[in-house]
């Protein structure tokens, strides 16, 4: 557990930098002034970010200073693999568990190894949404503990602006520029005009890629988490043995849909002979590489939509395509992505991938750039479940009593 009189060393709880109480209240605009006030404003920031979203815990110090790359100091992430195995895919009330569990020690574990107190670091930033709403209710609450107890500004992120933005803490690229953000939950086109400004291009209509692999390694009887298995699999498989439908293909826009994807392999699968009732090793790796190339070049091609698509409607040609997400980490998938930008002469960015995963250090850099807008919350801060980058945007898919999907 995190003690308060060693995490509060380094500097008085409730105290900036010029000594000045620090604000938590509703006022954004107020606020900012005072971080003028203190000489906050154009000079280095470390944050502490914290993710707890679906079924990693992770934690992370970042810091930036005007002009430079932002510095990683520590990225811990526990996960959760373990614990869901035995049911097929991520139980919502264990991984809220799990969270509240591990919060504590992935923080001590984060600011140790960047060699931190609390007292140090110039904000705690969480994510607010969209997720299970059991960790995100972990997190918020957890982060606004730390803040109550040594007087730190609370920044409450969106998830998927944590991995928009990744690409400037990585490469420090300028707006606007076009985001792809594919993962388990999610997966859609975004001009990114600030970091706060988003406006959506397309978008799946049905499951994210990251859903359709888990559900077809399911039935396929590989294990959890689906993309790293099916690539696994893929990688002695024949990508041309099935003819898997590329759906939305030759269709004007950029939007997706992969549900159908899902149907077609469950329906090969079924065709194929199996022996104490499960299939042949072969059949499993064709069936796989054939269903990675399906997405694979749905993506691919969809991404060409969405760059002229941003051409069109922001009035110039984005400074780069960036890509993030768990589905990013694939590595056909990236290989689509960088052969397409080469052809259109579009420079294409995507982090290594354990900052595609979920991770700390994007919540942390987008704690930074709202900390740098003076953009805090107060202790009203809530989680949201479903929590749309461009609110303005009619949804894409459903909309329920708790609000747009996507």
């Amino acid at each position: 557990m995190l003690g308060l009189v060693r995490i509060t060393a380094g500097r008085a709880a409730g105290k900036s930098r010029t000594g000045l109480l620090i604000g938590l209240g509703a006022d954004g605009t107020r606020f900012a002034k005072c971080a003028q006030r203190t000489g906050w404003m154009g000079q280095a920031l470390t944050v502490l970010g914290i993710e707890s979203s679906c079924d990693d815990t992770a934690v992370a110090v970042v810091s930036h200073a005007p002009g430079q790359l932002a510095r990683i100091h520590s990225s811990i992430v526990a996960g959760q693999g373990s614990l869901h195995a035995a049911f097929g895919g991520v139980v919502p009330e264990i991984a809220a568990r799990a969270h509240a569990e591990r919060l504590d020690h992935c923080t001590e574990k984060a600011l140790s190894e960047a060699k931190r107190s609390l007292g140090d670091v110039d904000a705690v930033a969480v994510t607010a949404g969209p997720g299970l709403i059991g960790g995100l209710l972990a997190g918020v609450s957890f982060a606004k503990g730390l803040c109550a107890a040594v007087g730190k500004p609370l920044l409450g992120i969106n998830h998927l602006a944590g991995h928009a933005l990744t690409a400037r803490m990585t490469d420090g690229i300028g707006f606007p520029y076009l985001a792809l953000i594919a993962s388990g939950g999610h997966c859609q086109f975004q001009a990114v005009l600030g970091a706060d400004e988003f406006l959506r291009l397309g978008g799946t209509l049905d499951d994210a890629p990251g859903e359709a692999f888990d559900k077809s390694a399911r039935l396929l009887g590989l294990p959890q988490p689906g993309g790293p298995s099916v690539e696994s699999a893929a990688a002695s498989g024949d990508p041309a043995r099935f003819d898997f439908p590329r759906p939305l293909s030759g269709k004007k826009g950029c939007n997706m849909s992969f549900s159908g994807l899902k149907t077609a392999l469950l329906l090969a699968s079924e065709g194929l002979p199996r022996q104490n009732g499960k299939l042949e090793n072969r059949d499993i790796a064709d069936i796989c590489a054939s269903f990675q190339a399906a997405i694979r070049d749905v993506i691919v091609e969809k991404s060409a939509c969405a760059l002229e698509e941003f051409e069109s409607r922001i009035g110039r040609k984005p400074t780069a395509f960036a890509a993030a997400g768990g589905v990013i980490a694939n590595g056909p998938i990236r290989t689509g992505l960088t052969v397409l930008c080469d052809e259109l002469q579009t420079t294409f960015l995507a982090p290594e991938p354990r900052y595609c995963t979920d991770n700390g250090a994007m919540i942390a850099w987008a704690g930074i750039e709202r900390f740098s807008l003076g953009l805090f919350d107060d202790f009203t801060l809530a989680a949201h479940p479903r929590w749309p980058l461009d609110a303005a945007s009619p949804p894409l898919s459903s909309h329920g009593k708790r609000g747009a999907k996507s």
